[in-house]
């Protein structure tokens, strides 16, 4: 009776374990299917205008003289790198508008010009570009004294 004690309780044994494997199994295979959806989003930067600043005026300014240069620097203050292709400069004042000398002095006899251009590329966030401008009386052969301590405004655009 002790054999079959023993060969019942081997039984039993293996049927639990085979029950045990094959429950086992099938937790390991099991799964559930399902779907899924989401949104997300991402957004552009946008440039931001570009700020050109100028230095005091180096030369004399009179007619026919060499003229004055003006230093100048063309700073990204944006978060990404632009890209200007140029710059200009005008006598003009700050809105753009041109300027109106007083007295008989006329705004014809004055010329502004960039003399040094900023190189032209890419311009990283934080960084300035220089540049060199000359402003020049043309010696008209006239009487030209109420230019005399004129202040003649400039005007920068970069693109």
């Amino acid at each position: 009776m002790a054999n079959t004690i023993t060969r019942g309780r081997k039984r039993l044994t293996v049927f639990l374990v085979s029950i045990l494997t094959i429950t086992g199994a099938g937790v390991a295979y099991a799964y559930w299917t399902s779907i899924g959806s989401g949104v997300g989003s991402a957004t552009t930067g946008q440039s931001v205008a570009l700020t050109i600043t100028s230095e005091t005026a180096v030369g004399t300014l009179s007619p026919g003289s060499a003229g004055q240069t003006i230093n100048f620097s063309v700073t990204n203050s944006g978060e990404g790198t632009q890209y200007p292709t140029a710059v200009t400069v005008a006598i003009a004042d700050a809105t753009g508008t041109a300027w109106v000398p007083t007295g008989t002095c006329l705004l014809a006899d004055y010329t502004a010009t960039i003399s040094t251009a900023p190189v032209a590329g890419a311009i990283a966030p934080g960084a300035s570009v220089p540049g060199v401008a000359t402003v020049t009386l043309t010696n008209t052969g006239a009487n030209q004294d109420d230019c005399q301590g004129q202040v003649v405004p400039l005007y920068f655009v970069a693109s």
